[in-house]
């Protein structure tokens, strides 16, 4: 749905990464280099902005009117 904020292993902040590994991916680059110039080192966040599937779009059709 929305990228996490922290990390759920090691709790380090990721989600102010995600914008700029987003638009440098969708641009063409590799993903491991991006999040080598992005600073994210264990593989435990590299696992959260890799595998994230942004859905959010598709579920906003489903919600109720309050």
């Amino acid at each position: 749905m929305i990228i996490p904020v922290r990390c759920f292993t090691c709790g380090s902040l990721i989600a102010d990464k995600w914008d700029p590994f987003i638009t440098r991916v969708t641009a063409g680059e590799d993903p491991g280099k991006v999040l080598d110039d992005l600073g994210v080192r264990r593989y435990c966040c590299r696992r959260m902005l890799i595998s994230h599937v942004d859905i959010i779009k598709e579920v906003i059709n489903y919600t109720r009117p309050i």
